[in-house]
């Protein structure tokens, strides 16, 4: 009798246990997305500061700033999206400095000096955020993926979360 209970319990506690922790990692998830975007809103709140004293040095960079105004505006769908864009943000936001370099009134300018390295505190806190998420995503994809938590999450229909992911143009080293 006492065997039966015991896997009685087994039988009941085990699922209720692996349920327990997969719901546990898709909140991580959830948090690590919470993070990442709090995170890109400092950057796209930056952004406006930014451009506006460019503008004022760089005045025929003009499509270069509008496509950093155009993306951001459409940062604000889905998690997938949002890694898409936000690589190009970074892309573009990088040309900008790049840009910035060429024009020695604007790179001494102590305004536009401050917001550059804003920027690039937002975008060391954006790295630490995408990390964090990264590794949430990591935890819960492999228990999405491996068995016995493989099942349960189907059952839930929990699905793997894509990576942030280093753009192949980003992998080249820079040309300074």
């Amino acid at each position: 009798m006492e065997i039966l209970l015991v896997a009685a319990a087994i039988v009941v506690i085990g699922p209720y246990l692996i349920y327990v922790q997969l719901i546990k990692k898709k909140n991580k998830v959830k948090e690590a997305e919470g993070s990442v975007d709090v995170q890109l809103k400092k950057r796209y709140d930056l952004i406006p500061n930014i451009l506006t004293i460019a503008k004022k040095f760089m005045e025929h960079e003009r499509s270069l700033i509008e496509d950093i105004t155009k993306l951001r505006t459409q940062a604000a769908k889905a998690m997938s999206e949002k890694i898409k864009l936000d690589n190009a943000i970074k892309g573009k936001m990088e040309q900008l400095m790049i840009n910035v370099e060429n024009y020695p009134q604007l790179k001494s300018d102590a305004t536009m000096v401050q917001a550059m390295q804003t920027y690039a505190e937002v975008e060391e806190h954006i790295a630490a955020a995408r990390r964090f998420y990264n590794s949430a995503v990591n935890e819960l994809n492999n228990a999405v993926e491996i068995f016995p938590s493989s099942a349960i999450a189907g059952m839930l229909n929990i699905k793997a979360k894509p990576f942030f992911e280093v753009q192949e143009n980003e992998r080249r080293p820079i040309n300074a």
